[in-house]
């Protein structure tokens, strides 16, 4: 792991993005609560929640660190397309990315297990990091 003990601590902002592609029909029975395993959406956010929390467990070599607030939103895109969007603060001596990346990426994992059995053929992408503030490097906007 890198060294980040001489590094100060700054309030760290994060917001990642995925999309998840699937048959319309399939996004408005997730809107409409319709999908037989449940919630989709509540259980997706919860799953996102958690897989921030547990960045350092998953990712080899990423810092622990204590999340301040963690907020998972859906919106549908195009057609059949669920944007997922998720912000991660924080107050520490790293950054947040990691943590919004692997709560995008599992939120999006979440829905696909939740509406496999409606559409084997969901495509999950693109996942990226949308802009971070704080920290040494300071801020980033990804460019459209």
């Amino acid at each position: 792991m890198v060294d980040v003990g001489a590094k100060r601590i700054t309030r760290r902002t994060a917001v990642a993005s995925a999309a998840i592609t699937m048959k319309p029909d399939v996004l408005d029975r997730i809107f409409a609560g319709r999908i037989p395993k449940g919630d989709v959406l509540a259980v997706a956010r919860t799953a996102g929640i958690l897989a921030a929390k547990r960045t350092a467990e998953l990712i080899p070599l990423c810092h622990p660190l204590s999340i301040d607030q963690i907020q998972v939103d859906f919106e549908p895109g195009g057609r059949g397309e669920l944007c997922i969007r998720v912000g991660v603060r924080l107050q520490a001596r790293t950054g947040a990315e990691m943590e919004a990346l692997t709560a995008a990426s599992v939120t999006a994992l979440t829905v696909y297990d939740m509406c496999k059995s409606a559409d084997r053929s969901m495509v999950i992408g693109p996942i990226r990091l949308e802009s971070k503030t704080g920290g040494k490097s300071g801020s980033f906007r990804a460019g459209r």
